[in-house]
């Protein structure tokens, strides 16, 4: 090795390159082992035992077909249980909304919030109206054989304590009045039956949360 570089600077003993200008001591051998090269550590996978998060519950409308069952089976018992008693037919609305949110718990293993409560309640309520709707017109086409509707609402506006009978008995003798009269008789059902249902169903999800944390 020798002891200047061609810069003429001192080389300080062992060195590979000089301190000055950089030029290499002397010719590297290419028979010499390479540095070796150490690869960067591979990604580590995350473990494959992870468990999977838990599925959510299906949310509560019209698409749920569990939801729909069980509303389409307590509305049927409803409305017939409100034909056999119509002294209790709001009681049993209300009732109704509630035995669904509990059958939907049992069928499914899904404790309901108070919202999605609401939402199975409205679908019994809506289910409910229509079959009591189904029925009703049912039984006015029955009713036609002996007198015709106008008679039929003539019996029962007599039997109401409204001061305005009379009022409602002169409609009924034109068509569009007694148009007009259903009308206002199946908006204050729906109105009725859905508002009993969905409170029901809201009073069973909010007595099953407590102490726990419901999902729906």
């Amino acid at each position: 090795m020798p002891d200047h570089c061609t810069c003429g600077a001192q080389l300080v003993a062992g060195a590979v390159f000089c301190h000055k200008c950089g030029r290499p001591v002397h010719e590297l051998d290419p028979a010499a082992d390479p540095v070796p090269i150490i690869p960067a550590p591979a990604a580590v996978p995350p473990p494959s035992d992870v468990p999977a998060p838990p599925p959510q519950p299906p949310p509560v409308n019209f698409h749920n077909r569990v939801a729909v069952r069980i509303a389409f089976w307590v509305a049927l018992f409803a409305m017939l249980l409100s034909k056999l008693n119509p002294i209790l037919t709001v009681i049993v609305w209300g009732a109704a909304g509630f035995t669904a949110v509990l059958l939907y718990r049992r069928s499914t293993g899904t404790k309901l919030n108070v919202r999605s409560g609401m939402s199975l309640g409205w679908i019994t309520g809506v289910i409910m109206f229509a079959l009591m709707t189904v029925s009703f017109t049912v039984q006015m086409l029955a009713d036609t054989r002996q007198g015709g509707i106008a008679a039929v609402f003539r019996e029962q506006i007599k039997k109401s304590a409204d001061p305005n009978v009379q009022e409602y008995l002169r409609a009924l003798d034109s068509p569009s009045g007694l148009a007009t009269l259903l009308l206002v008789t199946l908006f204050m059902m729906f109105l009725f039956i859905t508002l009993f249902s969905v409170a029901g169903a809201a009073l069973c999800a909010k007595l099953s949360a407590r102490g726990e944390r419901p999902v729906g």
